[in-house]
């Protein structure tokens, strides 16, 4: 007999009220989890194929992978050259992050540059700025060309996840960088990165990841991000001079200077399943819509630009499951049967919905890499998001996600390399198979 937790029968009866049972976001405090009945795994495909409140006919990510050369699912990670040149993967990310430059412009030499009023050449230990993470007597960007030659190279698209403004603000992790934007002078060094980072782009292909984390912080601030002042047209009137000074300028200017500087690049904003201050994902109440929130989250994200990208990026989690387990007492687990909430099912409905609002399709990053066979230690907790994911590729598609990359979000995370080998085992059956063709049956292309 399922186990039915209490609380699901106080909800049921009106006596617990609906925010008690829910998951919060990562600046508040965990709630305990509370089991609660789902819909069985073989409702899941179903569901999401058509025949129920999920029913679609429009393949949202055709378009995108027709331009990119591709028809399935894509697959990838952030990965060593070692992990790289093992299977055929699609896709490798990489992070730009860490802190700006001192100077108003990117230097033009890494042995006169400073960043945080610190030297960045290799005598002085290292730079926080990524132009320089190389020998400092290559020309700045020699760290970010050399990683898309070599994704080039295997025939892989490069993934830039551009996580800048945290670091360069100073700011700790949350609303305050949000109002740290309306500074012209750091905004003005923001924006003059970013166009740098275009610049090595130039024509080639890659996907442009922006800034994880920071519009869910905004969303915070505000329901309405054309409320929430940003330096924008301020601090850059060479690209942007036409956009408002605000948090939907500043996601306009980013995607609309991709289009200038990279016009071969795919751009896409970072949605979070907690923006609307509810962890859609970790929802633990059977009663609770996470499609409502969804659209909250794709309506903000309209305002900023998504509308106008190529796609959105999702995540199920920067850590593994066991490690919150062990370090933190909370329990992060995902129901790979759909009985319990939170389930697979829970996350692929509510991505769904946030890509039909939007009118794009999703990419799920950062997904966890630990697997059930690992020890629970440092590098090796473990988690089951992995291997569902490979399980299901079709659930991946039918939601309109367009591809799955996987990688460590924290120090001490399970990554590709200290998996035992399962991350590669699992991504070149994938490969062998075929694939997931990201068009299911019964889609036909969006218009």
């Amino acid at each position: 007999m399922p186990f039915i937790s209490r609380w699901l029968i106080l909800s049921l009866l009106g006596l617990w009220t609906l925010p008690a049972c829910l998951a919060l976001p990562p600046e508040q405090d965990d709630e305990a989890v509370i089991e609660a009945t789902a819909p069985g795994a073989e409702h899941v495909a179903q569901a999401l194929t058509g025949g129920s409140e999920l029913a679609t006919t429009s393949c949202l990510a055709k378009p995108l992978l027709t331009a990119l050369g591709k028809s399935r699912v894509l697959v990838g990670g952030k990965m060593s050259d070692a992990i790289a040149s093992q299977a055929p993967f699609d896709v490798r990310y990489m992070y730009l992050a860490g802190g700006l430059f001192d100077s108003a412009e990117p230097c033009g030499s890494c042995l006169s540059c400073s960043a945080q009023a610190h030297s960045c050449s290799n005598a002085s230990g290292g730079c926080v700025w990524w132009g320089c993470w190389q020998w400092d007597q290559q020309a700045p960007g020699q760290y970010l060309r050399d990683f898309l030659q070599a994704a080039a190279a295997r025939k892989q698209i490069p993934m830039i996840t551009y996580y800048e403004l945290l670091h360069a603000s100073g700011a700790v992790d949350g609303t305050a960088e949000v109002l740290r934007v309306v500074d012209i002078s750091l905004m003005r060094r923001y924006f003059n990165d970013w166009r740098f980072v275009l610049k090595q782009i130039g024509s080639s292909t890659a996907l442009l990841h922006l800034e994880p984390d920071f519009w869910a912080y905004a969303q915070f601030l505000t329901l309405d991000p054309r409320l929430q002042p940003a330096a924008v047209a301020s601090a850059n009137p060479t690209d942007c001079g036409h956009l408002p000074n605000s948090v939907a300028g500043m996601g306009r200017c980013l995607i609309a200077m991709a289009r200038k500087y990279a016009p071969n690049a795919k751009v896409g904003l970072h949605a979070s399943a907690w923006a609307t201050k509810i962890d859609a994902h970790l929802n633990t109440n059977p009663l609770f819509d996470v499609t409502i929130e969804a659209r909250k989250v794709a309506d903000f994200l309209s305002l900023c630009g998504a509308a106008e990208g190529d796609f959105v990026v999702v995540e199920a989690s920067d850590r593994d499951a066991q490690w919150y387990e062990v370090t933190t007492g909370t329990r992060r687990w995902w129901d790979p049967s759909n009985f319990n909430y939170p389930s697979f099912r829970q996350a692929f409905t509510w991505s769904k919905a946030l890509s039909e609002r939007l009118g794009k399709p999703h990419l799920w990053w950062q997904l966890p890499v630990g697997n059930m066979s690992l020890t629970g230690t440092w590098e090796q907790w473990r988690d089951n998001r992995l291997d569902y994911f490979f399980d299901h590729p079709d659930q991946v598609a039918a939601a309109h996600g367009f591809g799955m990359v996987f990688g460590a979000g924290m120090e001490g995370q399970t990554n590709p390399s200290t998996d035992g080998g399962n991350f590669v085992r699992r991504s070149k059956a994938y490969f062998s198979s075929g694939g997931q063709l990201a068009c299911p049956t019964g889609l036909t292309e969006a218009r």
